[in-house]
């Protein structure tokens, strides 16, 4: 949990534990939402996820444990990049996943309106002003919620995760099991080892970097550093549990989801609900449903609250350096970045409005979503790259946690977590199935991330020496 101490302003500090951590890389990683969308693969999803544990979940885990015991101040991504590579690719790995939030945004908040319909009425999901309404309810007071500081936003992690998304994952698993064990007739085929190794070809290769990414948000508690009473000790703790409890729910509860419904009859919005609805008439439970469905829409609420402050707040580490405008580094008597958080609340507003009510941009927004891989991409890429230049440049900084194996295993950690985001940032390029203009599509993505990457250095060359923190810092002083 947390504890609270007294600073000398007489404004409580909060000291995140070992559970409140990993409580935040869970609510981070772990979405039900996603669950769905694999369980379209059968027995071959376990192939899939051991490809992006192996390739993507075990490195940024690892890394983001040295590099946070490492270089707690504060910032997660930012810090590890500046010190390995400077102020300007700190600031571009940090943006980047700001900026992807931007448009992944209306996609959790969609999830999130979708499934509380289950607790009211399904057929809501087709109102356009029901849907905005609840969008909108629950990022503003997310937002609100992020405003009160860490206290406040940690309980949300702390209660929220093990009601939205541990509860919920433990529930479909163990109907799973019942599914199985009463005899009921499955959808998959007999299971086989065979089965288990995924089809790789031209048409599921754009699949693999969203898996590699699927597990993205590991590096979320980094982001907490200065909030952490023992960093170099509760770090490694928090990530090790966070992993195995995200590894284990994912697999089970998503071939749960394949046990009962065939593939070319499962709603990649609604997927999860289904399953549920499946489930619980069978067992005669149907009165059921609508908690559950009320317990997932929690739990979307707090893997969209765990991307909404993590990047915000580094994105204030940044500005409190002066390298942003003076308004991006106000803050309030909370310490929350509230002009960063009233920005992205903004923007991604009127995104979310035009996902709602203007159909005819699916296209246009299939092309945002690419952006946010390659954006993810650039962001996890510079991470393992600071992870090994930083034992070449800074080989005597105390690491409490290091990566066993000296300079080999970085090397191979490293590595290979470099070489999956590599390759899924080529992958990420391949347009879908109904795209005819290949190369207008590559275009557009690559054009679009540039876009969405060069803040950063605009930012740089403007910088005047007034940005500087205690300049012209504005505080405000809100009761």
């Amino acid at each position: 949990m947390s504890e609270e101490t007294k600073t000398g302003k007489g404004v409580k500090k909060v000291y995140l534990g070992i559970f409140a951590l990993a409580m935040i890389n869970v609510a981070a990683v772990l979405s039900i939402r996603n669950f769905p969308s694999m369980a379209i693969y059968g027995w071959s999803c376990i192939g899939w996820y051991i490809i992006g544990t192996i390739l993507f979940l075990i490195p940024i885990s690892l890394a983001g444990a040295e590099l946070a015991t490492g270089w707690p101040e504060g910032g997660g991504v930012y810090a590890w990049v500046k010190q390995a590579f400077g102020e300007r690719d700190g600031f571009i790995a940090l943006f980047c996943e700001w900026s992807n939030n931007l448009v992944w945004f209306p996609t959790v908040l969609s999830f999130i309106a979708a499934t509380l319909a289950f607790a009211l009425t399904p057929n809501l999901t087709s109102s356009p002003l029901y849907m905005f309404t609840v969008m909108m309810i629950a990022f503003w007071g997310t937002t609100a919620v992020a405003y009160f500081g860490e206290n406040a936003s940690t309980k949300l992690s702390n209660f929220g995760v093990v009601l939205g998304s541990i509860i919920p994952a433990v529930v479909i698993t163990l109907l799973g099991i019942w599914w199985f064990a009463s005899g009921q007739q499955l959808v998959l085929p007999e299971f086989s080892l065979g089965e288990i190794a995924p089809e790789i070809n031209l048409d599921t290769l754009p699949f693999f970097a969203t898996v590699v990414l699927l597990f993205a948000g590991m590096e979320m508690a980094g982001f907490h550093a200065l909030e952490v009473r023992n960093p170099q000790t509760d770090f490694p703790k928090a990530i090790g549990i966070s992993a195995v409890i995200i590894f284990f729910c994912t697999i089970a509860a998503t071939l749960a989801i394949a046990f009962v419904i065939p593939a070319n009859q499962l709603s990649l919005a609604s997927g999860v609900m289904q399953a549920i609805q499946y489930f619980f008439d069978s067992a005669g439970l149907s009165a059921f449903v609508g908690p559950m469905a009320l317990l997932i829409t929690i739990g979307g609420v707090v893997n969209l609250a765990a991307w909404l402050i993590g990047p915000a707040k580094g994105l204030g580490v940044i500005a409190e350096e002066g390298n942003m405008p003076p308004m991006f580094d106000r803050t309030n008597k909370y310490g929350a970045p509230v002009a960063v958080l009233v920005t992205q609340a903004l923007i991604g507003s009127v995104i979310s409005l035009l996902y709602v009510f203007l159909p005819s941009v699916n296209q246009a927004y299939w092309i945002l979503s690419a952006m946010t891989v390659e954006l993810l991409c650039i962001v996890y890429f510079l991470v393992f790259a600071a992870l090994i230049k930083l034992r070449y440049s800074q080989p005597d900084k105390p690491r409490p946690f290091k990566i066993p194996g000296g300079m080999p295993g970085v090397w191979i950690v490293g590595g290979m977590g470099a070489v999956g985001v590599v390759f899924s940032f080529i992958v990420g390029l391949m347009p879908p199935s109904y795209y005819d203009n290949t190369i207008g599509y590559v275009v557009a993505v690559l054009f679009g991330t540039f876009v969405l990457a060069v803040p950063p250095l605009i930012f740089l060359k403007l910088k005047k020496p007034s940005w500087a923190k205690g300049a012209n810092k504005e505080v405000a002083q809100d009761e």
